[in-house]
């Protein structure tokens, strides 16, 4: 039985997912009872990057995709003209890429008949004022115009056939994922594991955002005029790069609550795995290694030279060894280095869902397959476009949709999940299954992914 505590989430969620959705339609979810997420033993959340669920899933079977995206393909400009044709796609090096063609309709097309996912494409703007214009109060039509890389953010891939799309046809794909804070990887990382944004009083000014008295950007900047960090800083803590010697330059520790401080209050085991951490503690970071994808290594308990840090903080390859040796924690991250994490304009999207896979199927193939549940997410939509507006959150977001794809022996079996959830559900369902306190006002009312399980 649902204690009453959660019987009263449950009821708030209801009436908050109401009030606030934008979306056509929306399934709502009850929790599950204890008896049942006693069954999951593990919970193992694998962290991709930048790729909007239109990107990736817009033509899955049985997914709210590109053919339901009604006005929001029609792109408009800064006046709110719109645009005839989409300017030229531009090369990872911010040249006009000959691979495209010039004066392409104003529509999604698929980037594969140009640019194969073997390769890399440009990146694209994204950033926390910009992610907010680009959704346009939820008409999802400036996403061309605040964007620098042209006609590239109304491109996809058609995943549905790529190695993910092909676990998502077997187990649950959640179509109504939204990321949780605007912006980029940097503040979604912390969304993920304390769902807060963290604070830096004092910024230097350079690093200080100016908006205008009707709160419109006038030069963008990585702190907010209040003291809020909200695009890519570096921790003082190591690692962080080589050429930042300015303390005053990194962003102090941050003292919040985290998932991993809650299940440690509990004695629930727990880690954060990250592919290449150990040659970025020992001064040789991978090229491709992401200083901002570490988002334990802000926080004062996990600092240089503490406890917390050699218990919880660990290299990928720790996470292959532990499935083999029984040393599995009961909730594990894993974020893939770099190369493997699907990137665009640094990593190429077949080589990472090729090494996801490959994660998977070590799970499958360990003794801790039978208890676990894996959910493969975006940290954001890396500025490219989706046509689902996001629900009406707070300041901080939730930004734009993002795949979810949901993998276990209890996951439903070739389900699309229409439930509304962002990246602290995540949260939520862990906290649930571990009976933990809220770390705040999101995840205590999200949506706790029950609705892709079935036991």
């Amino acid at each position: 039985m649902l204690s009453s505590k959660l019987l009263g989430l449950s009821v708030a969620l209801v009436i908050i997912a109401t009030s606030f959705n934008q979306c056509s339609s929306i399934t709502t979810t009850h929790h599950l009872p204890a008896t049942a997420l006693d069954k999951i033993k593990h919970v193992i959340v694998i962290y991709q990057e930048n790729r909007s669920f239109d990107t990736l899933y817009g033509n899955f079977p049985g997914a709210t995709g590109i053919a339901n995206a009604g006005a929001a393909i029609k792109q408009v400009n800064k006046n709110n003209q719109p645009y005839v044709t989409l300017p030229q796609p531009l090369d990872p090096n911010k040249k006009p890429d000959s691979r495209f063609p010039a004066n392409m309709s104003v529509q999604p097309f698929d980037i594969g008949r140009f640019v194969p996912p073997d390769q890399t494409t440009g990146d694209l703007i994204h950033r926390f004022y910009q992610e907010q214009y680009q959704i346009n109060g939820g008409k999802m039509n400036k996403f061309v115009t605040w964007s620098d890389n042209g006609g590239l953010v109304m491109g996809y891939y058609d995943g549905t056939q790529l190695p993910l799309g092909k676990l998502a046809q077997q187990y649950t794909l959640a179509d109504n994922f939204f990321h949780a804070a605007f912006g980029g990887s940097f503040l979604n990382h912390f969304w993920l594991i304390c769902a807060c944004t963290p604070r830096w009083p004092n910024a230097p000014a350079d690093k200080v955002a100016q908006l205008n008295s009707n709160g419109v950007l006038v030069k963008d900047g990585t702190v907010t005029p209040d003291g809020y960090a909200v695009n890519t800083s570096y921790p003082i803590n190591q690692p962080h790069p080589a050429n930042i010697t300015d303390s005053t330059q990194l962003l102090p520790q941050q003292t919040m609550p985290t998932i991993g401080d809650r299940l440690d209050e509990k004695g629930i085991s727990w880690a954060w795995y990250s592919g290449g951490w150990n040659d970025a503690l020992a001064g040789k970071p991978d090229r491709l290694f992401q200083f901002h994808h570490q988002p334990f290594a802000y926080f004062a308990h996990y600092a240089d030279g503490t406890p917390g840090r050699a218990a919880h903080l660990k290299d990928e390859q720790d996470f292959l060894q532990a499935l083999q040796t029984s040393g599995l924690p009961a909730v594990s991250f894993v974020k893939p280095i770099g190369r493997f994490n699907e990137h665009p304009g640094y990593a190429n999207l077949l080589e990472g869902q090729h090494h996801v896979e490959d994660l998977v199927n070590a799970v499958k193939n360990s003794p801790y397959w039978s208890d676990t549940v894996i959910i493969i997410t975006y940290d954001e939509n890396g500025g490219l476009w989706d046509h689902v507006s996001p629900p009406k959150g707070d300041r901080w977001g939730p930004g734009t949709r993002v795949p979810t794809i949901i993998i276990s022996p209890f996951a439903k079996k070739g389900f699309v999940d229409h439930t509304q959830y962002d990246t602290t559900s995540i949260l939520r369902f862990i906290e649930e299954r571990w009976n933990l306190p809220a770390l705040g006002s999101r995840d205590a009312v999200a949506n706790d992914l029950s609705n892709a399980f079935n036991f």
